[in-house]
């Protein structure tokens, strides 16, 4: 496949410009909201560690109360105090027929259980969640498990199945160089910041879920906003970047990914957030009633909090309540009911027939 041509069709030129060219992360810089500065962080922002709050910082587009772009800097930054202009709808629905909005020619995800595979480069994918028996999660875990779907290639260790709703990310593990997942769209759902930009956009059939997500909290009387989404290698090297030059080496791979393992250049996560903190990105969301609500119904809808309270030792970074990862609704309420990180899930030591 040739993944260029597919983010053309995917994203219109003058967006995927605006998002490279507003793209960044730091700590004195623009913020990851784009609509006023706020406290976080993200595992792909830096972090301050002496409050108990993460500390976000991260490349992108400001954008003012009024919708219209305040600021166009290299990088950015969210700190605590943050207001938004209300709910930012964005046009392209993620779970309706046109093809307008995916890919051509690539794989697309569908909602039934099973796999697709690729036309163009024969790679066979796991589509939506499976069936939610014993047998059918146990087969799922190890097709994906992390020994069979990684390989060593120029000297990092790269995984094999970067467009499966199951792929596994981190520090350890890269995407392809080049990689540009094959169907992103923009959910239909709430922002924090207004415009459409790069991290906007996640994969159809992940968008599709968040909708339904956001849907169901906002039933409840829930203010939840989606805050970034995708995230390009060119938009992950100067993230990375400027937290090495602002918080150094050390610290900074302890909360940020290096260019290529990043779990949001897979389309398949997003951060939120809600109006208890300011829409910003830190721990303390996790106390707010939309952190409560989303660890407690995520699963719901196919999502999981990817860095658990106590799981850094497992995933690599530290506990991220505002991150949620899309997995299908069957393999996030195992996971969860099991208690493991996705890492632990998918290791073949932890799978009992």
């Amino acid at each position: 496949m040739n993944k260029s041509t597919s983010w053309k069709w995917a994203v219109p030129a003058g967006i995927l410009m605006s998002g490279m060219i507003f793209a960044g992360c730091a700590g004195n810089a623009q913020n990851d909201t784009g609509a006023a500065t706020q406290q976080g962080s993200t595992a792909e922002s830096t972090q301050t560690g002496n409050t108990g709050s993460t500390n976000t910082t991260e490349n992108t587009d400001t954008t003012n109360k009024t919708g219209q772009t305040d600021t166009a800097n290299s990088s950015e930054q969210t700190t605590g105090n943050s207001q938004t202009s209300g709910s930012a709808n964005n046009t392209s629905a993620s779970n309706n027929s046109s093809d307008g909005q995916s890919s051509s020619g690539s794989s697309q995800s569908n909602t039934g259980s099973g796999s697709t595979t690729n036309d163009s480069t024969g790679e066979t994918t796991n589509s939506a969640a499976p069936s939610g028996d014993a047998a059918s999660l146990l087969q799922i875990r190890e097709q994906s498990s992390l020994q069979s779907t990684i390989s060593e290639k120029g000297g990092k260790m790269v995984v094999n199945n970067p467009e499966s709703i199951t792929v596994i990310v981190n520090k350890k593990r890269s995407l392809p160089d080049g990689y540009i997942p094959p169907d992103l769209v923009v959910p239909n759902v709430a922002f924090s910041y207004s415009g459409v930009l790069e991290k906007s956009h996640m994969r159809k059939e992940a968008a599709a879920a968040l909708e339904q997500l956001f849907a169901a909290s906002k039933k409840d009387g829930l203010d939840l906003r989606a805050v970034s989404g995708y995230r390009s290698y060119k938009r992950q090297v100067s993230i990375y970047k400027n937290n090495v030059a602002t918080k150094g080496q050390a610290y900074t791979d302890r909360v940020s990914a290096r260019p290529g393992t990043s779990e949001h250049q897979t389309g398949l996560a997003i951060d939120v957030s809600g109006p208890g903190i300011g829409y910003g990105l830190e721990q303390s969301f996790g106390a707010t009633k939309e952190g409560k609500w989303l660890k407690q119904h995520a699963p719901e809808y196919g999502f999981v909090i990817r860095y658990t309270e106590n799981g850094e030792s497992s995933t690599g970074y530290t506990w991220e309540p505002w991150h949620i990862r899309y997995i299908g609704k069957a393999i996030a309420q195992d996971v969860t009911s099991k208690g493991m990180t996705l890492e632990q899930y998918f290791d073949e030591k932890n799978m009992k027939s």
